[in-house]
């Protein structure tokens, strides 16, 4: 490891002892203390089993080969909580162990990507929130499948209602043509693994997939913290991982 690199591991593990000292590990449901490995406290990690211990019909994260959709889990109890204090509730830090949910789900699943690209937000919503949540959780996953981090691969062309406000059919329409890829040499025969939050129809990252296989990308994986049964019935319908053709 060459000097620079020395330098830049060992300040990134001071921050790191740092923040767990100033902040300690507490559960993404309810900020009770937990282990530093842990995500979630004993009452909460019982509502949030991972589908590897309950598995779906059509084995959502069983194999990346197979499944339309990589995710942890479904999208309750706990995990629900711990998504929406993270998206909503200006809890940036909990990317950290969502994001280690999520990419033991992509090493499970046996997810192999040669770039990682978060759904992006509209520029005002991101200036409201402060912060972009599939990001953040991108940022964890490509460190961890040693792949390229491309944030900004993706921009949304036009502002869209909030997802969760709206029908199955609206969601759809909502996000058409919504998307774009700002550089088309990122994804060009690469394979490149989608990072949102949650899928609850699936819509949104079926649009971004359609612009990144539009713009050459080889294939597209979605990876998700939580699905909602809704997005699996919609991704079954759609499946996300067909190569260009």
């Amino acid at each position: 490891m060459s000097p620079s690199r020395v330098v830049v591991a060992a300040v990134r593990a001071l921050a790191v002892a740092a923040g767990r000292a100033l902040s300690p590990p507490s559960c993404a449901g309810c900020d009770e203390p937990i282990a530093d490995t842990a995500v979630f406290c004993a009452d909460c990690a019982r509502t949030a089993l991972p589908y590897t211990e309950r598995p779906p019909p059509g084995a959502i994260g069983a194999s990346a080969a197979d499944a339309g959709l990589v995710a942890f889990a479904p999208f309750a109890g706990a995990l629900a909580e711990g998504i929406r204090r993270f998206k909503y509730g200006d809890r940036p830090d909990l990317a950290r162990p969502l994001g280690r949910l999520l990419l033991g789900a992509a090493r499970d699943a046996g997810v192999r990507a040669d770039v990682v690209v978060p759904v992006p937000l509209h520029p005002r919503r991101l200036a409201e929130r402060g912060y972009n949540q599939a990001a953040l959780l991108a940022a964890h996953v490509a460190d961890g499948l040693a792949a390229s981090f491309a944030p900004r691969a993706l921009r949304r062309v036009r502002s869209t209602a909030q997802q969760a406000q709206l029908s199955r059919d609206l969601r759809l329409l909502n996000v058409a043509g919504a998307f774009r890829v700002r550089a088309p040499e990122r994804v060009q025969r690469r394979r490149v693994a989608l990072i949102d939050d949650v899928a609850t129809t699936g819509a949104t990252l079926a649009a971004c997939r359609d612009a990144l296989l539009g713009a050459g990308a080889a294939s597209v994986t979605y990876l998700v913290v939580a699905a909602a049964e809704s997005g699996v019935d919609e991704v079954r319908s759609s499946p996300p991982s067909a190569r260009r053709t």
